[in-house]
């Protein structure tokens, strides 16, 4: 699909059950980012399938306006840029490094996230469509107070040194994201453009080291929690409780990826964790 074309920005805003809005302010993005949330399912099917995953933005809107497909970070947040930008936003790509196991810091071009700038005199913004189980609504960037969100209480906070003494702030600006007071990742501010994000695409589509080689997923949100299938799983989160529902056959699941995601496949990604050699996309 052509980005420059109006009627693909059209076919977008279809995909996510989104009216075109009048102009580009706070109020819009927080309901782009809340219908995408709620129609394009985070899912990391395409590694496990085998499929190529090329970061341009033509490829990136075949596969979720098009296809009617899902994606992990880089492409579910490159795709978003494209639109944000086709409705008259102003829009950064920003590289993040995610919050691990002891504080410990993943690759850089680990996540993708975006600035946002509107035309209201607000902002900027963090939005974010590709993180999982995240924030609803787009947060303040320059804002270091607790942002209460319906996913929870973030806070964006000056990054300290690395090694160096906590709360020393980093020499390049960096801001770390807290969700409920625990670090989620780690933002540079300097602008990227979406080749940038090869090098991470490529290690986590292929490295053992990556938790998207371990096992399929397909999440998305729902008005009251999410909805997450895992094998041959049905996790539904409804608030604090979560419930699991077992699928018997392949054919179940086949269908709980159309009824639930909107994805269509003919079959099933492999359970079992891949080992895949692909070239940088």
């Amino acid at each position: 699909m052509d980005p420059r074309l109006p009627q693909t920005t059209d076919a977008y805003l279809e995909r996510i059950g989104a009216a075109r809005p009048a102009r580009p302010d706070a109020a819009a993005l927080r309901e782009l980012q809340l219908r995408h949330l709620t129609t394009v399912p985070f899912e990391n099917l395409s590694i496990h399938l085998g499929e190529d995953i090329v970061l341009e933005e033509k490829l990136l809107l075949d596969k979720i306006v098009a296809d009617r497909r899902g994606g992990f970070c880089y492409e579910l947040n490159g795709a978003f840029a494209v639109l944000l930008r086709a409705l008259g936003f102003r829009v950064t790509l920003l590289q993040a490094r995610v919050h691990g196991e002891a504080g410990r810091l993943g690759i850089p071009y680990d996540h993708m996230a975006l600035r946002v700038e509107t035309d209201d005199g607000t902002g900027p913004w963090l939005a974010d469509v590709g993180f999982g189980d995240h924030a609803e609504r787009p947060l303040a960037l320059g804002d270091r107070a607790d942002q209460r969100d319906p996913r929870g209480t973030f806070r964006i906070a000056r990054a300290p040194v690395e090694g160096g003494v906590d709360g020393t702030p980093c020499a390049y600006g960096d801001l770390d994201l807290l969700r409920d007071g625990a670090p989620e990742f780690r933002l540079d501010l300097r602008p990227r453009a979406l080749a940038d994000f090869r090098g991470g695409a490529w290690y986590h589509r292929t490295s053992p080291e990556s938790g998207f080689t371990r096992s399929p997923v397909c999440s998305r949100f729902t008005a009251t929690g999410r909805i997450t299938l895992k094998g041959h799983k049905l996790l539904t989160t409804v608030g604090t409780e979560r419930h699991e529902t077992p699928l018997g056959s392949d054919e179940e699941v086949l269908a709980a990826y159309r009824e639930h995601f909107g994805v269509r496949l003919d079959r099933l990604p492999p359970e079992g964790g891949v080992g895949v050699s692909a070239s940088n996309g």
